[in-house]
């Protein structure tokens, strides 16, 4: 499974770039994210639960970064267990650029899934994923803007 997007976001290329790198943020923004700390520079363990048609799972991920180019973008590589449900995998490079008012944030996503999950059917599960791409991209923007409008202390 492969699918594009593009979000803009009204704040800084600076602003985003720093959110993209925050685990608390990205956690907050991850649905069904129970779990994301860093474990090392570059990498992370994901705790996540998703359902997937009937089929509802708890994934460890591990994450890195890789082809990390600030504050222009990187690739985020991630690989789930989901115990009998099966496995996640993939990939999604981001790319930030300047844009009239804010940020043009543009990513590429690559999936795959094996075991349970796989036998779902491949319409079901772009679905699932995409859905979860936009939600993470809808929290991540609502997330931004209300820290950007928060009152400096």
């Amino acid at each position: 499974m492969e699918m594009n997007a593009e979000q803009h976001i009204p704040a800084p290329r600076e602003t985003v770039w720093a959110a993209l790198n925050d685990t608390e943020i990205l956690k907050a923004a991850m649905p069904g994210c129970e779990e994301f700390e860093a474990v090392g520079e570059h990498e992370f363990v994901a705790r996540i639960t998703a359902k997937v048609g009937p089929v509802k799972a708890k994934f460890k991920f591990n994450v890195s970064l890789t082809d990390v180019d600030p504050p222009n973008g990187y690739t985020i590589n991630g690989e789930g267990q989901g115990g009998v449900a099966g496995f996640a995998k993939g990939s999604a490079s981001v790319s930030l650029s300047e844009d009239a008012d804010g940020t043009l944030l543009s990513y590429t996503v690559k999936a795959n899934v094996g075991g349970k999950l796989a036998q779902l059917g491949a319409r079901l599960i772009d679905g699932t994923a995409k859905k979860m791409a936009d939600e993470f991209f809808g929290n991540f923007v609502e997330l931004l803007s209300a820290e950007s409008e928060a009152p400096a202390d």
